[in-house]
């Protein structure tokens, strides 16, 4: 299952959070402006992590919000928001993160499936310092290879 195309709207660059429920919260925000979610997706991605904990920094620097499919969720996509500062989500070995990606699924077949690509993408250890460093749409598009029709490894070639 290929990843869908990252919209301009779904990405983020540089942004200020003071803490992580103010990364989800930006997340979130991409998410929605997409019209892929409604503002209740946002809420419920933070309250994942109020219940089960920092699960979601799925590898240093780098998180994953997201939440269960639900009536918010009106279809799949993905959001990618790099932060100006880091910040601490409580995860202790991953910590601090400096991208957060949103995810939202309409089925719990396509979370799995969309899980499974973006480990691809981050099996490249150069994905997330280049996200990091990202300066335009473009460049996270070339690490995310979302949309452009080819895999994360072709578009960096």
């Amino acid at each position: 299952m290929p990843l869908p195309e990252l919209t301009d709207s779904a990405i983020v660059l540089r942004a200020d959070a003071r803490d992580w429920r103010a990364a989800v919260t930006l997340a979130g925000d991409a998410l929605q402006a997409t019209g892929a979610t409604d503002a209740g997706y946002t809420a419920r991605m933070i309250e994942v992590i109020d219940d089960f904990g920092a699960y979601v920094v799925i590898a240093p620097g780098l998180a994953l919000a997201h939440a269960r499919p639900g009536a918010d969720v009106l279809r799949d996509a993905l959001a990618v928001v790099t932060l100006a500062e880091p910040v601490a989500f409580g995860h202790p070995h991953n910590d601090p993160v400096s991208v957060v990606l949103g995810l939202a699924v309409t089925t719990a077949e396509g979370h799995v499936a969309w899980v499974a690509e973006i480990a691809n993408v981050f099996n490249d250890p150069t994905a997330i310092p280049r996200l990091i460093n990202a300066q335009t749409v473009a460049d996270v598009r070339s690490v995310i290879g979302a949309g452009n029709g080819s895999t994360p490894l072709e578009a960096a070639s």
